[in-house]
C-alpha cells in the first residue's frame, strides 16, 4: 500500500476509540490525520476564521436549507445564491471544499465533519464507522472525566446525538447507518489494534 493514494474517513460514536484508531492507522500507513486541525486549513483556504469553523464544528442548526446547500454544492456556487447564503452554510460548504482538496492531494486520514459525503464520489476513498457497547463508554467516561454515572450517560447521549444531528442535516445519508459506509466496526470487540488491522486489511484487499 505504500505507493496507494489512500484515504480513509472515521465516523465515531463518542468516545468508541476513534482518534487511537486514526492515530494507529497514522503510525502503520504513515499518513496524516486531520481532526480539529482541518478547521486551520478550511480557515486559510476559505479566508473565515478558525474560530468560525470551531464555533459550527460538527454542531447542527435548526434553520438550515438543505436544498439550497446540496444545489449549490452540486452545481456550482451562483454569485447570487451564494451571497445570500446564510453563514453557516457557507461555512459548512468551505469545510467540505477543504476535506476534498486535502483527499484529492496526499494519503489521509479525516474524522467525522462529514467526510465520507464529502468524499463519496473519491474511489479510493475507504469509509468507516466506529461504535462501542454504550455501557462501555459511560464507564469510560465517567472513569476519564471524573462524571457521575448519570452525567456520563448524559454526556455521551448528548455528544451521540450532535454528531448525529449534524450528519443528518447536512447529508443525504444516515449517521452510524451500515449501508452508508465500507466498514462498521465495534471497536469495544476487536480494540484499537485491531479494529486498526480489520481496517488496513480491508483497504490491502480493494487495491490487490
Amino acid at each position: 500500500m505504500k505507493d496507494q493514494h489512500i484515504v480513509i474517513t472515521i465516523g465515531r460514536e463518542f468516545y468508541s476509540g476513534g482518534q487511537r484508531v486514526a492515530k494507529k492507522l497514522s503510525e502503520d500507513l504513515g499518513i496524516k490525520v486531520y481532526d480539529e486541525d482541518l478547521m486551520n486549513e478550511a480557515a486559510k483556504d476559505s479566508g473565515f476564521s478558525k474560530e468560525l469553523f470551531e464555533s459550527q464544528d460538527e454542531k447542527p442548526t435548526n434553520s438550515f436549507l438543505y436544498s439550497l446547500v446540496m444545489d449549490t454544492y452540486s452545481f456550482g456556487y451562483g454569485s447570487n445564491t451564494y451571497s445570500d447564503m446564510p453563514l453557516n452554510h457557507k461555512v459548512f460548504l468551505a469545510l467540505l471544499d477543504t476535506i476534498r482538496h486535502i483527499a484529492e492531494n496526499e494519503s489521509c486520514i479525516i474524522l467525522g465533519r462529514c467526510a465520507d459525503y464529502a468524499l463519496e464520489e473519491m474511489e479510493e476513498c475507504t469509509s468507516v464507522f466506529l461504535c462501542a457497547d454504550f455501557d462501555e463508554r459511560v464507564k469510560t467516561v465517567q472513569n476519564l472525566l471524573g462524571l457521575t454515572p448519570s452525567k456520563a450517560k448524559d454526556r455521551v447521549r448528548k455528544e451521540d446525538k450532535a454528531r448525529s444531528s449534524y450528519y443528518n442535516f447536512y447529508t443525504d445519508k444516515k449517521w452510524g447507518s451500515a449501508s452508508g459506509y465500507d466498514l462498521c466496526i465495534n471497536t469495544g470487540v476487536l480494540g484499537i489494534e485491531g479494529s486498526a488491522k480489520l481496517i488496513e486489511h480491508y483497504i490491502e484487499e480493494r487495491y490487490k
